[in-house]
Parts: C-alpha cells; structure tokens; sequence
C-alpha cells in the first residue's frame, strides 16, 4: 500500500466537508517530531496532538505510521537537485555534498531509510540526477549504480556519526586515552594518531569523496 501511496495512488475525500488538514502539513509535523526527538517519538497520535486533532482524523488522510514515515522521508530529502558543476566529477562531488546536508539536516533519515522499504519520487530522483552526470562514462550499469550507492553510503556513515555527535577529534580524544596506558600494544596506531596531531583531522568526508572518486577515475582511464 505504501508504494501506491508515495506515487499518487491514494485516495482523496469525496464527501464531507473541505478537510481540514493536509497531507504535507501532517508529514511537516511528523518531520518536526523527528528532527527535535528522534524518530521513535513519532506516532499518529503524537503527530495528531501537535496539531490540535485526534489520532483518527489522520486517517483520512493516510493509511498509517509506515505511509506517515514514507512521506516524511520524501519531505526531509526533498526535491533532486539541480546540480550546476561541469563534469561527471565535479558533479558527483556536489550531489554527494547536498545529499550530506540532508542527512546532516533530518538525521532521523539514516534510521527511516535502512532495509527493504518502498522509495518515493524524491528519492528516486536523487538516484536519476547522479545517474545522468555518469552516463555516457565507460561504465556498466551495475558500476554506474555501485557508484553512487558508494557515494551515499560515505555519507550516510558521516552524519550518522555526526548525529552520535561524535567528531573526528572526539574519537582520538578516545583512542589517545586508551593508548596513554596501552599505547605499546598498538605501534602503528600510536604512530598514525601522532602524525595527525598536525593537521589533516575532521576532513573524513572529503577525503572519502576524493579516494572513491579517484577510484572511478582509475576505472574509467583505464577502458579509455
């Protein structure tokens, strides 16, 4: 039901009176619930009581939590972008960069979009607009699709992170900790923690981006 649901296939009243209510106000404020709670706040009632209604005049307007959920997923993402760089590189970097910041902007989205779900318009068209930039690249299908999964996931795992707002400087805060008493154990980490002790920290998203997308590079000079 929830696929129908996400691509227009829901019903609309017919009888009564003009509703009262919207299906983009009610998602709005289950996505308000999620960026200031978490995402097991929401709940129909939960959404139906901020908005001054009762739990069962949502029903009106959407089957339930998942389709609620669904939709709220569509609004945090928000419509593809249109992305302004020149070449399939430079593109890529950008749509990996705004998909990043709506992550960064709902985190509750990393948790709503794990498994096997229905995938709405928006998202759909994220997926479209990275796809068109490395169409004509000398890539198979399933590389093509292997690449921005890649991409997205980099940034999935880089705002979760955030959201634990646990930072690159956090985390060696930690390691260093743990090797100030067992530091002989671990040389190499020692070492590594040492040299960046000069610079080159909270920079993991870039560095990510550069070095899967170098990788793409290789491939594509290498069949030209």
């Amino acid at each position: 039901m929830t696929v129908e649901f996400l691509w227009g296939g829901r019903a609309r009243p017919t009888r009564g009176p003009k509703p009262a209510l919207t299906l983009e106000g009610i998602a709005d404020a289950g996505l308000a619930v999620a960026d200031a709670e978490g995402l097991a706040a929401v709940s129909m009632q939960r959404v139906a009581a901020d908005l001054g209604y009762t739990k069962m005049s949502l029903y009106r307007y959407l089957p339930g939590k998942a389709e609620l959920v669904a939709v709220m997923v569509e609004r945090a993402v928000g419509a593809p972008p249109t992305l302004t760089a020149s070449g399939w590189r430079p593109a890529l970097e950008e749509w990996s960069r705004l998909l990043l910041g709506r992550y960064l902007a709902h985190p509750w989205t990393i948790e709503a979009t794990v498994g096997r779900r229905p995938l709405g318009p928006y998202e759909m068209g994220w997926m479209e607009c990275a796809l068109a930039r490395i169409a004509e690249l000398p890539l198979t299908g399933a590389e093509r699709l292997d690449t921005i999964a890649v991409l997205a996931g980099h940034g999935r795992m880089l705002a979760q992170q955030a959201a634990a707002m646990v930072g690159e400087a956090e985390m060696s805060a930690a390691i260093a900790a743990v090797l100030r008493e067992h530091g002989e154990r671990f040389p190499q980490l020692t070492a590594a923690l040492a040299g960046a002790a000069g610079g080159g920290t909270d920079q993991a998203f870039e560095y990510g981006l550069a070095r899967i997308l170098d990788g793409v590079e290789v491939l594509i000079r290498s069949r030209s």
